[in-house]
């Protein structure tokens, strides 16, 4: 019996994501229809319902440079619920984002911001702040705090993780994870030692995760750094595709692989630390997400990177509204819900990918 060298053929399971395809660009479009859809009917959800069409019009009223009208459904619409669609999308997006480059960086497919140390370092900085009660920058000193905790956790995982000026991704992985254990273990006696049943509340809440802190003047740094990092992470997304054929492959092919992956976590660092200081600890995002893309478009990030940002806007976008809703008019924190959403989806994609690379027994 004889075999070919080369490239397998794809298995059944495989070719049945491929053969109804759409092209790339009209998935971008779909897509991006979907997410401007699902932005009005989600600002129209909630305690008091707001018909889709309604919404609209307060937001094109807005949008012209109209002022408040002083009408309940303005004040729900524009001062509250909208300006939280919109973050949920854009911390989706970034989280989602985050995840994809992790993954490849690492070259692990079970990889997210969370194995780096990058959430717990950024829960360090705001426990720090909420059980102290510092207020230096006024209602900015939670999330600068949460983003200095992040960058302080990757700047000592990155360090420790050198082995003879260059960054292995098996030592990056283990170094982050213990890490991330000792700044939860950090977190954690931080929070026993509060006396303020308030502020253990708050902690516990921000470290689950929730975008009811939602505000205008929060939205255009986030949504700034989310966009600029990734159109920067798309113009690098061909030599990402070389770093996860390995280091001798991308040495073949010109690529300093050490360089390359300190320049890529330096921007995941700026994307996760900025989206985790204004949502706290969403989990799952970052790591279901982007096998979903890959499941639609293949493996290359020229083509996955958009549809990871579109996928993980859409899904932190109604996770949020299920999170308002479910047990209204109390809140469910949001990384609860990614939990118990992302844990069987997880698995499911799994299979998925196994029936199509022919791993399943």
């Amino acid at each position: 019996m004889t075999t070919t060298v080369g490239k397998p053929s794809p298995a059944p399971a495989a070719r049945a994501w491929r053969t109804g395809a759409l092209s790339h660009p009209v998935l971008l479009v779909l897509l991006g229809a979907a997410l401007v859809v699902s932005a009005l009917m989600a600002t129209g959800v909630g305690p008091v319902g707001v018909p889709a069409g309604e919404v609209a019009g307060i937001l094109v009223h807005h949008l012209r440079g109209g002022g408040d009208t002083g009408a309940a459904a303005d004040l729900i619409v524009w001062r509250i619920r909208f300006p939280r669609v919109l973050l949920g999308a854009v911390v989706g997006a970034g989280l989602a984002l985050a995840g994809a480059v992790v993954q490849g960086v690492v070259r692990n497919p079970v990889a997210d911001p969370y194995l780096l140390g990058l959430s717990h370092g950024a829960s360090v900085g705001a426990v720090l702040v909420l059980t102290t009660g510092a207020s230096v920058l006024g209602a900015l000193t939670l999330p600068f705090a949460a983003f200095a905790g992040a960058t302080a956790a990757i700047a000592v995982v990155l360090v420790m993780a050198r082995h003879r000026g260059r960054l292995l991704p098996m030592r990056l992985i283990l170094v982050g994870v213990a890490f991330g254990h000792l700044f939860a273990g950090v977190t954690s006696f931080m929070l026993a030692r509060t006396d303020s049943s308030a502020a253990q509340q708050q902690i516990i809440f921000w470290m689950l995760g929730g975008l009811s802190g939602a505000r205008w003047a929060t939205l255009p740094v986030t949504a700034s750094v989310v966009v600029g990092v990734g159109a920067l992470l798309l113009v690098r997304a061909r030599r990402l595709n070389a770093l996860v054929l390995g280091e001798e492959a991308g040495a073949a092919l010109g690529l300093n692989a050490s360089r390359l992956r300190w320049y890529l976590l330096v921007l995941t660092t700026l994307l996760t630390g900025t989206v985790v200081a204004v949502s706290g600890g969403i989990g799952f995002v970052g790591l279901i997400v982007p096998h979903l893309a890959r499941m639609l478009v293949g493996a290359d990030h020229r083509r996955m990177l958009p549809v990871t940002a579109l996928l993980g806007a859409l899904f932190l976008l109604w996770a949020d509204v299920a999170a308002r809703m479910l047990i209204a008019p109390a809140e469910l924190p949001i990384g609860i819900l990614t939990a118990f959403l992302g844990v069987p989806f997880f698995l499911l994609v799994m299979r998925a990918r196994g029936l199509a690379t022919g791993e399943n027994a």
